[in-house]
């Protein structure tokens, strides 16, 4: 519809305003509130989506990590022997045995060479992600290079590095190119054994902490390393000053991945030296008494106690040490 008026001898045509309806509005001309959604179901429906996404995930951890937690726990107090049904509850022997006898513990002294070799493998991934993370030549490839053994599997290498390290083995013949004659067993005392083994960790182990760095590093924003360049900040300031608060987190998070590593170390040293020497960790023991003496419930109570050391020692690391966020701008 149009609306014709004139004015001056000029007639003007005007577009009469439209009476259609949009829909969802009502007769009485209120404002229409189109399909509801916030209803009762509606908000039921929003509350379960994402327990309905988290079902399956909830259920695997459950199943796979807390109910054997759980069972862990109930075979400590137990003399339980790990093929008997018999399962004869003893409440907390197995917890005083383990605290009542040295050579139980005697054992941890091991984890301070491991401790070592993991505070080696943090300085050097953060060496190597640090100049890596920088415009250099073939970084690719030694990133490769760097990464590579933590792909390897644990029984591949202790069978590799028992051949290494054997007597007349390639640790030997490389010795003997430079004129080195050495007669001394590497894996023949607990000292020169542990120092082979947790040498062992640091090469396996450093491309995992590598990677962290690397990741940590690369997510620095670009814009301070080239207002640091302007103002002429070398290298070593550009580490100190921008680098190191920015991945600050992480390197806590390596530290607690070390001390709880070093705690728990089992694969190598078993397979190279089966615990002989010297070189026995708690791990070890706790395995032996499992399925080499048939003490599940003794077992099962080593593990628990292991637990709550490192759940200790972590707690206590981030009191000492908390996250805090890098103010760089």
């Amino acid at each position: 519809m149009t609306e014709t008026t004139e004015t001056a001898g000029v007639t003007e045509h005007r577009a009469a305003p439209s009476r259609r309806r949009t829909p969802g509005t009502g007769t009485g001309g209120g404002a229409g509130t189109g399909p509801r959604h916030h209803g009762p179901r509606g908000r039921l429906l929003r509350r379960a989506t994402p327990w309905l996404f988290l079902v399956a995930p909830l259920v695997l951890l459950v199943t796979f990590t807390y109910v054997p937690v759980g069972n862990m726990i109930y075979y400590s107090f137990t003399d339980w022997d790990g093929v008997s049904p018999d399962r004869n509850f003893t409440g907390v022997d197995n917890y005083v045995q383990i605290f009542t006898r040295p050579e139980i513990f005697r054992v941890f002294f091991v984890s301070f060479y491991y401790l070592a070799a993991s505070v080696a493998q943090i300085v050097i991934a953060l060496y190597f992600a640090t100049v890596l993370s920088f415009d250099l030549r073939f970084r690719n490839l030694f990133k490769g290079i760097l990464f590579f053994p933590y792909l390897i599997n644990g029984v591949a290498i202790g069978f590799v590095f028992l051949y290494f390290f054997q007597d007349g083995g390639t640790l030997d013949s490389v010795l003997s190119w430079f004129g080195v004659e050495n007669d001394h067993a590497w894996l023949g005392d607990p000292a020169s054994a542990n120092t082979s083994l947790a040498g062992v960790s640091v090469w396996r182990y450093t491309g995992l902490n590598f990677v962290l760095f690397l990741g940590a590093i690369q997510s620095v924003p670009g814009e301070l390393y080239e207002a640091a360049q302007l103002d002429g900040a070398t290298r070593w300031q550009q580490f100190r000053y921008i680098i190191a608060p920015s991945i600050r987190p992480v390197i806590g998070l390596s530290a607690i991945l070390a001390i709880s590593g070093s705690l728990s170390v089992f694969e190598i040293p078993y397979i190279m030296t089966t615990g002989a020497t010297g070189t026995s960790t708690f791990v070890i023991q706790t395995v032996k008494f499992a399925f080499q003496f048939n003490k599940t419930g003794l077992a099962s109570a080593a593990a628990v106690v292991l637990l709550l050391i490192i759940l200790l020692v972590t707690w206590i690391q981030r009191r000492l040490v908390p996250d805090e966020k890098a103010d760089l701008v």
